[in-house]
């Protein structure tokens, strides 16, 4: 219950953060100015806590919320075509109840997994500063420090790859140097954790078909492989 507790204190601090002028100038802008296909939407614009199971084994890091997407509906990946793919494959192994995560309320539940980003708030152009990175680092360093339970981390793409690296060698995993080389499906062992690596799905990928559906499915199925009870 502490555990669900501290997430919640969490979630909340992310939401009120203001720590990065540029970040927050965008994401209230996008919630005002909004797309014409949801100009009747509230907006959440504020930064994004992570979302899944506390108790979760699995974790899943991204890069940071879409400005249509998760800085409109207020969760991680939802409100976009990136969500789709990402819950539909993590339905399809077994993780979430449903394929589909469009709002806050839509009933979604995610099973032993839990879903976040090194980001918390809309960046223009998809393009975090690297000193806006650094101020959120801690707050994903909290989150993955109350997720006891995590045994393998799937890395949507090199950026969360490079955030969840950057966090192991803080809370001293021992971790092979050089760092290995973000590679689509390669799975790394570091003692007790497993790092999974996967192109995100984003539209660049998988509009162009450099990732999959099939593909997805595999580093799911990958990452459930190395899960232990």
């Amino acid at each position: 219950m502490d555990r669900v507790t501290d997430l919640a204190g969490l979630a909340t601090e992310i939401a009120r953060c203001r720590l990065c002028p540029r970040l927050v100038d965008w994401r209230e802008h996008i919630a005002e100015v909004k797309r014409a296909s949801f100009v009747d939407h509230e907006y959440w614009g504020r930064g994004v806590p992570g979302f899944g199971d506390p108790a979760a084994r699995l974790l899943v890091v991204g890069l940071a919320p879409a400005a249509h997407g998760a800085n409109r509906t207020g969760r991680m990946f939802t409100g976009d075509r990136s969500g789709d793919w990402l819950y539909r494959a993590l339905h399809t192994a077994g993780f979430a109840n449903q394929p589909t995560s469009v709002d806050r309320d839509d009933g979604l539940v995610l099973t032993d997994a839990w879903v976040t980003s090194p980001v918390r708030c809309a960046p223009p152009d998809n393009k975090p500063l690297p000193v806006e990175r650094d101020a959120c680092a801690p707050f994903l360093a909290r989150e993955l420090a109350l997720l006891t339970n995590k045994q393998v981390i799937v890395c949507l793409g090199q950026y969360g790859y490079l955030a969840t690296w950057r966090f192991l060698a803080d809370q001293g995993y021992e971790t092979p140097r050089p760092r290995p080389r973000f590679t689509h499906s390669a799975a790394i062992g570091l003692g007790n954790l497993t790092i999974v690596m996967s192109y995100h799905p984003s539209q660049q990928n998988t509009f162009t078909g450099r990732l999959t559906e099939a593909m997805f499915d595999d580093v799911f199925r990958e990452a459930r492989g190395h899960l232990r009870s």
